[in-house]
């Protein structure tokens, strides 16, 4: 017997029918055939999004650093088409791997310069993710008190345990952490006394619009109430208007991020 079966009926069987899934199937796979390329070449890039301070002068607080994945012609793969399929992946360990190496490289730099990047709990615990940040408190300790970690509400929530005992571990070092997407997923709160976040960050669903939806206000300000009782800095995520600014920054929001204040770009 062989060891594959090549008949046509075989083969059939892994095709699909209807000619746009087969289309789609075929895009999906190229899209993660590039990025496991592309992260074997280093074609990694961060794009920084500045977070500033409410108020007239929106002084810069510090950056979040936005990891881009290149291809072959330097162009930009864009993420939706592969971050949401990641998450238990190896890849997405190296995703994270490379992003907290290019943050560092960046922190070291530009010693003025306070950055945000972006790891998935499950991360927190990879063996080659926690050399490379460790290889680089070693060198200079002080990039820890310069560098933010945000890890997203969602992957919080999967591994609750692992983030906490990593806060601990770095707190002494200075490092901050930051909660992302908060108020997505409501499911927080009960962890919220337990965790050691600095700062949180609400959740652009519930900014978006916000000067006309009274449902949105609501929330965006018991989200804000409930960061400051845990003693935490508030953000505003994904401000794109004035109107906006004006309604979170009327609720006491500490920070705000968003296209009104800058895109992302790959120089700060």
């Amino acid at each position: 017997m062989p060891a594959f079966d090549l008949s046509r009926s075989a083969l059939d069987d892994q095709v699909p029918k209807d000619p746009l899934e087969y289309a789609v199937s075929v895009r999906d796979r190229d899209v993660m055939g590039m990025v496991r390329n592309a992260l074997a070449q280093d074609h990694c890039a961060l794009a920084f999004q500045p977070v500033v301070l409410a108020g007239p002068a929106g002084k810069v607080a510090f950056h979040e650093g936005l990891i881009r994945v290149l291809d072959e012609t330097g162009r930009v793969i864009p993420a939706g088409q592969f971050m949401d399929r990641i998450e238990e992946d190896r890849i997405g360990r190296d995703i994270d791997c490379a992003a907290l190496a290019l943050g560092l490289a960046r922190l070291r730099e530009m010693p003025g310069v306070r950055l945000a990047v972006n790891v998935s709990a499950r991360s927190l615990g990879d063996g080659a993710w926690r050399r490379v940040l460790e290889k680089a408190l070693h060198a200079d300790p002080d990039l820890g008190h310069r560098l933010i970690l945000e890890i997203t509400e969602a992957s919080a929530m999967q591994l609750p345990e692992v983030v906490i005992r990593f806060m601990e571990e770095m707190q002494p070092l200075g490092m901050a952490f930051a909660l992302d997407d908060f108020g997505a997923g409501l499911t927080a709160f009960r962890h919220l006394k337990d965790f050691f976040f600095d700062l949180v960050k609400v959740d652009s669903c519930f900014v978006r619009a916000i000067d006309q939806d009274p449902d949105n206000q609501v929330i965006a300000e018991a989200l804000i109430t409930i960061a400051h009782q845990f003693e935490m800095f508030a953000v505003a995520e994904g401000v794109e208007t004035a109107r906006e600014a004006e309604v979170v920054t009327g609720f006491g929001v500490d920070c705000l991020q968003g296209y009104y204040y800058g895109v992302p770009r790959f120089r700060i």
